[in-house]
């Protein structure tokens, strides 16, 4: 999106709008800018979420260092409930989403549960401010 249209959507002029968006920049609002790719122009069309629970609960809870290697894991998440974190991940086909399982458990030493995705009416939205 260009400053014009970031202008145009906001009723400012080219150059209030880059002036507002550079004062959101140095303040930490707006944290990047990013290409977003088509997962399925990139070979990569199964999404799933896999939920992980330590098998001892004593190990450290270092299991985001011991994934980080693994690209296919796109997201993160520590929450509360029944697991302990939730990997977004995106892989090419059901067996590598099996190999890409077999990796997290062996690295992670945890118990994962898996939800497939079938499809995805929206993503990434922006939050309502």
């Amino acid at each position: 999106m260009s400053f014009t249209d970031v202008a145009k959507a906001t009723g400012l002029s080219t150059s209030a709008a880059h002036q507002r968006v550079r004062r959101l920049e140095e303040r930490g609002v707006l944290r990047g800018y990013a290409a977003v790719a088509d997962p399925e122009s990139i070979g990569l069309p199964l999404t799933a979420f896999i939920s992980c629970t330590p098998i001892d609960p004593a190990d450290p809870d270092d299991l985001p260092d011991r994934l980080a290697s693994l690209p296919a894991i796109e997201a993160c998440y520590s929450v509360a409930g029944d697991h302990n974190y939730v990997l977004k991940v995106r892989v090419s086909s059901p067996g590598a989403l099996e190999t890409l399982l077999a990796e997290i458990r062996a690295h992670g030493h945890v118990t994962t549960r898996t939800t497939v995705v079938l499809s995805t009416p929206f993503e990434g939205r922006p939050p309502a401010v």
